[in-house]
């Protein structure tokens, strides 16, 4: 059973429902997905379920389900998304007990609607689903779905993977960063502590978060019961472009960075998605030198870390080990990080300098900087 939020949440969430990407072919994407990160395909709407310009695809792993999404007509709203942002984030939909109320008291609270709630059904039941928006076009759908027994939504159909997929070990969404533009990011957090009842959780400022080139600020919020995460980031000034920067300028506006997720095992999960074709930022070996001499005894190899060129950090209250992946599509947009926590709470702090330097390698050849 979820544990119930503190008295501070506008309205109780139980957790992530699911991730939507908005992509221009859904059908090769879902492979994308299913063969190098290791998700099964569990759902499916299309034209042969009734969606006659619209067509997703279902996937899970854990606790996660993401959404892959695209549409027929270039006139598509879904399309007219995919041309200006590329393939993106759209959705971040939030799992509650009572959907209709959630979204009246978001609205209360000075939320912008997307849509009001409506009921959906088929025979396996019915869902209350309702939106809000956020930052750029991401909305966060707000979904009810007790009296509802089907695979996924009403108008979805089981579909099955077509091959043998391994799971790579990922369990749940650890959190979902989002990019805005500068001097924006106050209002975001402002915005789910006011309209959601999240409460800030960490700040990080350019003085935390730099180089000797391009610089970022950070506020992390979190609702109660600290199942949903949201580090919102802005650009900073620098002597170059920030990754923020060229995140803006190729996402064309404010949107979804990054999606965290978590694991028992990082090594195995990160080796299977070297196996599988996934790329990941590049920290120098000289890394590793000293970093046992920052955090301490961990239990894992510290040679095995290095052959994966995994990154540890510590807080009070224990340890995490992370690593992040290159952006997943051409624009470089939209990436991953996989988490694996032993204790510790935080972001990785410790890391910052050195995964910043290796971002503006990348910029470096990419001749954005």
């Amino acid at each position: 059973m979820p544990q119930s939020a503190t008295s501070t949440d506008t309205f109780p969430i139980n957790g992530t429902d699911f991730i939507e990407f908005y992509v221009g072919n859904a059908k090769q994407t879902s492979l994308f997905y299913q063969h190098c990160f290791g998700f099964e395909l569990i759902a499916y709407k299309g034209p042969e379920t009734g969606s006659r310009d619209v067509v997703s695809y279902v996937l899970k792993q854990g606790k996660i389900r993401f959404v892959i999404t695209s549409a027929f007509s270039p006139d598509h709203e879904i399309m007219k998304h995919v041309a200006l942002h590329g393939d993106g984030v759209k959705v971040l939909a939030l799992w509650v007990d009572n959907a209709t109320d959630a979204y009246h008291k978001a609205i209360e609270r000075g939320a912008e609607s997307a849509f009001e709630p409506i009921k959906v059904e088929d025979e396996h039941g019915y869902v209350m689903m309702a939106a809000i928006k956020t930052y750029g076009d991401t909305i966060h759908t707000i979904i009810e779905r007790s009296e509802y027994n089907g695979v996924f939504l009403p108008g979805y159909m089981p579909k099955s993977s077509l091959v043998k997929i391994n799971s790579l070990g990922f369990k749940y969404v650890d959190h979902c960063v989002g990019n805005v533009e500068l001097g924006q990011m106050n209002k975001w957090v402002k915005f789910y502590e006011e309209v959601m009842g999240f409460k800030l959780l960490v700040t990080f400022d350019d003085k935390d978060i730099s180089t000797d080139y391009t610089a970022l600020m950070s506020k992390v919020v979190s609702n109660g019961n600290g199942f949903i995460k949201f580090p919102i980031n802005e650009p900073a000034a620098g002597k170059k472009k920030s990754q923020i920067e060229e995140y803006l300028d190729f996402y064309r506006g404010a949107g979804v960075q990054h999606i965290a997720i978590a694991t028992d095992d990082i090594v195995h999960t990160v080796e299977s998605l070297r196996n599988n074709g996934i790329e990941f930022l590049y920290v120098p070996d000289n890394y590793y030198d000293t970093v046992l001499e920052r955090v301490g005894e961990i239990k894992e190899d510290i040679n095995e870390l290095k052959r994966m060129n995994i990154l540890v950090d510590r807080d009070e209250e224990g340890y995490l080990l992370q690593i992040f992946t290159k952006p997943i599509q051409d624009r470089p947009t939209v990436f991953f990080e996989i988490i694996e926590r032993h204790g510790a709470k935080s972001f990785g702090k410790g890391n910052f300098k050195a995964l910043f330097e290796a971002i503006e390698r990348e910029q470096e050849l990419r001749g954005t900087l």
